[in-house]
């Protein structure tokens, strides 16, 4: 089939998807954007979160068909060319970036809570990033980056985030 979407604010076309194939694989495989990870193809790690019409989703989970006409944002599309972006910034800053696999989608999962809750606690911290596992940082450096993130956006919504 093919598919017609926008990723990261660009109209897309693939051909020769199957209705079945996840988005995931669309989006590294055939649109060349490797950002999100594919690590349990089970929705349980996070590795693979990206915006699905403004709403964070593990896109293994997603058939490739169910994106028709919609909407997608990958933590590629968070920046602003070379810039990065608040969240993604911070993430660096605070060293909470490792082997770099589960990165991808605790900056989205991340992005969404700062932009959804300007000042969240460290409750609405944890409970935001429950969704995705990380086997390096201990998690504390992660928590450390979203704060150093909230701080940064002081709850401005960021010009490039549309839903």
């Amino acid at each position: 089939m093919r598919l017609n979407l926008t990723v990261n604010d660009e109209p897309r076309t693939v051909d020769e998807v199957w209705e079945g194939q996840s988005l995931l694989f669309v989006l590294r495989d055939q649109l060349g954007l490797p950002g999100s990870k594919n690590a349990c193809e089970q929705g349980e790690c996070g590795s693979c979160t990206v915006y699905l019409d403004g709403t964070p989703v593990c896109s293994c989970l997603v058939a490739a068909g169910q994106a028709e006409g919609r909407n997608v944002r990958t933590v590629e599309g968070l920046a602003d060319g070379d810039q990065l972006d608040a969240v993604q910034q911070a993430f660096v800053d605070a060293g909470a970036v490792q082997c770099g696999f589960c990165t991808p989608g605790l900056v989205v999962a991340a992005h969404e809570l700062v932009h959804r809750v300007p000042t969240p606690s460290d409750p609405e911290i944890r409970e935001a990033l429950a969704g995705n596992l990380c086997r390096c940082t201990g998690y504390e450096k992660i928590l450390d980056a979203v704060r150093l993130a909230s701080a940064r956006v002081g709850g401005r919504l960021d010009a490039g985030f549309a839903e």
